[in-house]
């Protein structure tokens, strides 16, 4: 069933972390994101803002071990989120694509609403860390979102230097693609697909 107001709330507790999260898609990028990672509560901000999204996230994890389970738990969060607000994927575009330059770096971001979870992830990010970040986990969080919103995700680099840079342009393109693929496509009376489904 739709989900006419297009709005995701999402509560997720464990022993690791406690986090509230809700998105609702047709907004007009108002953020406010508060994790206890300050990095990836400025790649969420970029996110939000390039997509058009209105993002609250309250919460955090064990960042006293370090941000993993934090940083895991947000890409499920917001995956759940968007499964959510989307209800049963009725007539929205289903695809987007967007590159986005940083200064030197490109991304560029590709995404099937197709219910089929897959990442493809191809980035040259040369420094383990981004000030106190691990940027091993800029792909985790992308696994995460991925897994649970059901998306098909090609993320690929074509050049950059810059760490913080690379996975700037990866989080801004990321919003603009899904941006695109979550509008609504007014001729679509159901799930775009030859299969009636996904």
């Amino acid at each position: 069933m739709s989900n006419t107001s297009r709005v995701g709330e999402i509560h997720r507790k464990t022993k690791e972390t406690d986090i509230r999260l809700s998105l609702k898609l047709d907004g007009l990028g108002t953020t406010s994101i508060r994790t206890g990672v300050s990095f990836m509560d400025h790649m969420l901000t970029l996110f939000g803002v390039h997509g058009f999204f209105d993002l609250d996230i309250e919460g955090g994890g064990d960042i006293e071990v370090d941000d993993h389970h934090t940083v895991e738990d947000l890409g499920i969060c917001l995956g759940q989120a968007f499964k959510s607000a989307l209800g049963d994927l009725s007539s929205i575009c289903r695809y987007g694509f967007s590159a986005i330059p940083m200064d030197e770096a490109l991304a560029q971001v590709t995404v099937d609403i197709s219910n089929r979870p897959y990442l493809y992830f191809d980035a040259p990010i040369k420094d383990q860390k981004v000030g106190t970040f691990d940027t091993a986990l800029a792909k985790e969080f992308l696994r995460a979102l991925a897994l649970h919103a059901g998306l098909t995700l090609h993320v690929t680099v074509a050049h950059g230097d810059n760490t913080h840079h690379i996975i700037e342009a990866v989080f801004k393109a990321l919003g603009r693609a899904l941006g695109q693929a979550v509008s609504p496509e007014p001729r679509s009376k159901g799930p775009l697909s030859s299969k009636g489904s996904l």
